[in-house]
């Protein structure tokens, strides 16, 4: 039996469903990432002398620190570490026609450059993202776009959506043929307070 189910990009309402969505559920996670090196060859020791190192046949400790690239755990580019509960933030990679284009992971798994349109109501991505994420279209809906009028767009479902520790389970999204980057609508961040700073966006939870 068919449900109905209404999602905007801009003032986008859905024509068909060939299944019900299931209702969607909020999470914030917060994750841990540990980086590592691994050199053909070279047997892991346990680590008695700091840096970084290899043991040669005569039992001689040999530096590698000026060729060995150290993980920087401080950055990630998804997101910003903020001590305060609540506050999620990503960092801005670039501005394309002034909008901010951030990173955002998909299906835990999979990470794409989209567009923050706050004055987006629903997330929107592209066919290749569709075709890598595995999006199977359930539904179809026409909309109005900043570019087109009456814009008829295929809709599924993505197992998940996560920016800077916020996560969003059983998302629908858009496919939008005309974009060029995905889009992260209000139907992602509309439980936030969102403030667009020079370099990072944040997302602070409604109390």
């Amino acid at each position: 039996m068919n449900e109905n189910l209404t999602l905007s990009i801009y003032n986008l309402q859905v024509l068909q469903t060939d299944q019900p969505f299931k209702p969607i559920q909020w999470l914030m996670i917060l994750a841990l990432m540990s980086g590592f090196l691994v050199v053909p060859g070279v047997r892991a020791i346990a680590q008695e002398l700091p840096g970084c190192f290899l043991k040669n046949k005569a039992g001689n400790y040999v530096r590698l620190n000026n060729i060995c690239i150290f993980p920087d755990s401080t950055f990630d580019p998804t997101s910003t570490a903020s001590a305060t509960p609540g506050v999620y933030s990503a960092q801005i990679i670039r501005r394309q026609g002034g909008i901010p284009v951030i990173e955002v992971i998909f299906n835990q798994n999979q990470t794409f450059e989209m567009l923050v349109d706050t004055g987006a109501s629903g997330t929107a991505i592209t066919p290749v993202m569709a075709e890598l994420l595995g999006v199977i279209p359930t539904a179809k809906a026409r909309a109005d776009t900043p570019s087109q009028r009456n814009a008829e767009f295929e809709i599924g479902l993505v197992e998940s959506v996560s920016v800077g520790g916020a996560t969003m389970s059983n998302l629908p999204v858009a496919i939008a043929p005309a974009l060029g980057l995905g889009l992260l609508g209000q139907d992602f961040f509309g439980r936030y307070d969102v403030t667009i700073k020079e370099d990072v966006i944040e997302f602070r939870e409604r109390s």
